[in-house]
């Protein structure tokens, strides 16, 4: 065993009564020491539980690779009843930026503003996220962005129609 360091802890005095009926007078202090010892093997350390988070997000990043090759190569299909838009959604901002654009079947960040009452970066952060969140579990995003004209609207922001219909 290594050099000992003294450790003064304070305790109940019930737990304490406990453990002078409990444990001899000389083995208390092997006892407590036990305790600890055993009580700090049961935890997982900081360090094991960062290298586990690291290793995790590195499978995630894989995953996505391989599920956006696989929607590239269109091997990765998109059944149907299978895809909700609504599933890249975390807020109440976000799910009505869905539905506008459901409904509207597209919008400009204006005007997205304008009928949800909030600021039009607000808006185009949370555009992005979601488009950004859909590529990756999809392999393709949901809402995507052109700056072309399309149905009378130029610079907007556009749910993928061909999602929607296997919707």
């Amino acid at each position: 065993m290594s050099e000992t360091v003294t450790v003064s802890a304070k305790v109940p005095k019930d737990i304490y009564a406990e453990l002078a009926i409990r444990v001899p007078e000389g083995e208390r202090s092997s006892f407590v020491r036990d305790a600890i010892v055993e009580k700090l093997q049961k935890t997982p350390s900081p360090n094991k539980i960062l290298e586990l988070e690291q290793r995790i997000g590195h499978i995630e990043e894989d995953l996505s690779i391989i599920k956006k090759c696989l929607a590239d190569l269109e091997f990765l299909t998109y059944e149907r009843g299978k895809f909700n838009p609504h599933a890249f959604c975390v807020d109440k901002i976000d799910h009505a930026i869905v539905d506008y654009l459901i409904h509207h079947k597209g919008g400009t960040t204006p005007e997205l503003a304008e009928a949800l009452k909030v600021n039009r970066w607000l808006i185009l952060n949370r555009l992005k996220r979601i488009s950004r969140r859909s590529r990756k579990q999809l392999g393709r995003p949901i809402i995507e962005y052109s700056a072309r004209e399309k149905a009378g609207k130029k610079k907007a922001w556009w749910i993928d129609e061909e999602l929607m219909e296997k919707q």
